[in-house]
């Protein structure tokens, strides 16, 4: 299989340098260029189409907001996933509305990192269990939730958005319910095209605004 091509967009060098040191014994991945700015993120973008572009979340010119809609806007197969040092729920529901795939902290272990990328890539990437949880609160927090389901998805299928909601990967969800992880796969593709979802992220999203919460 070839490399994922990574374009990698952050203002601090030794930021870049950092996770480039993290990408680079990994085969699975090449790092094929880099931006210190928003604006030459969207840039790198239209010249190199990377597979997916590790967008810092605070840059000049542009913010990594702001470049990660204007990505997915002219380049919706590029994937995009925010990085920061923060996990305020604010900046992740933002990330979701502009169309990025993931959300990472800086913070993580080396291991966390690659792995989420690893499943992202995969198309079974999942929110950190944590950041499940802040997601959760938040939308519980507001006043205006809505807490009719639409009739269009079925036990079965709001069942394992149920499951998306909490954080679990296809592999955990197929366990869960004793059935193949394939058969997984082709529920959330069916359940996003349903719902008008674009990515996994937006269906966790999705879940814990229509109170589809796992019981403790």
């Amino acid at each position: 299989m070839n490399a994922y091509r990574v374009l990698i967009a952050d203002d601090h060098p030794m930021a870049r340098m950092a996770i480039r040191s993290l990408l680079d014994p990994d085969p699975s991945f090449e790092v094929i260029g880099e931006a210190d700015n928003g604006e030459e993120a969207f840039i790198q973008c239209g010249k190199l189409q990377p597979d997916l572009v590790l967008m810092d979340i605070n840059m000049p010119k542009w913010s990594g907001l702001e470049a990660t809609r204007e990505v997915k806007k002219a380049y919706p197969h590029i994937k995009v996933v925010i990085l920061s040092v923060s996990d305020d729920v604010a900046d992740l529901i933002t990330a979701i509305q502009f169309g990025a795939q993931g959300y990472l902290l800086k913070n993580l272990e080396p291991d966390d990192w690659i792995n989420y990328l690893h499943a992202l890539l995969g198309e079974d990437s999942e929110l950190t269990r944590e950041m499940a949880t802040r997601l959760m609160y938040r939308f519980r927090q507001e006043e205006h939730v809505d807490d009719l389901v639409p009739d269009v998805l079925t036990p079965r299928e709001r069942e394992i958005v149920m499951y998306v909601g909490a954080g679990k990967t296809n592999r955990e969800i197929s366990e869960a319910l004793i059935i193949a992880e394939n058969t997984v796969k082709n529920h959330l593709k069916n359940i996003l095209e349903k719902l008008q979802l674009a990515n996994r992220v937006q269906l966790a999203a999705y879940a814990v605004r229509h109170h589809l919460i796992m019981k403790k």
